[in-house]
């Protein structure tokens, strides 16, 4: 026999009551050294990538080329893990502007591959900002989510 729920009338697992449950679940705050290591991370991924196009053989348009996939993956990827983490708390996400940040984030990636695909430098620094470019936008994701826990749960002891 299949186990079926009776609808009595009343609400008893409605979408505050899951939220609540939710609040009331997460209780990790991020340590220092975690935080910490984020926002090194992040510091050095965007350093580093800007080095290497400081110091690079390219024309100026190049420079900016790649300087801007850079922050537009920053952003892309912030606005992912807000939106995600929007959806995760109950706080309204509209599916357009979800399916945005997703397309805007996978955009920048397939930019910049196809940027290194075609430029003419050797693979080993095609390579270098590859990774620091992965490591910018990881960190980001992470340092986001460690502003976001902090906050949440800031607000959650008040």
């Amino acid at each position: 026999m299949e186990n079926q729920k009776m609808n009595t009338g009343k609400e008893t697992d409605n979408e505050f009551t899951r939220n609540k449950k939710k609040e009331e679940a997460f209780n990790c705050r991020p340590t220092a050294a975690f935080i910490s290591a984020a926002w090194t991370a992040l510091f050095v991924g965007m350093i580093s990538y800007c080095v290497g196009l400081w110091n690079a053989d390219m024309w100026l348009n190049e420079k900016g080329y790649y300087f801007t996939i850079l922050l537009f993956g920053l952003f892309s990827v912030v606005s992912v893990q807000k939106s995600v983490r929007d959806k995760q708390e109950g706080i309204p996400v509209t599916e357009i502007y979800y399916g945005i940040c997703w397309f805007t984030t996978i955009a920048s990636i397939l930019l910049l591959i196809i940027g290194l695909w075609n430029a003419d430098m050797e693979l080993s620094e095609k390579g270098f900002y590859g990774m620091s470019f992965v490591l910018a936008l990881f960190s980001a994701v992470a340092v986001q989510k460690n502003t976001r826990d902090i906050k949440f749960l800031d607000k959650k002891e008040k």
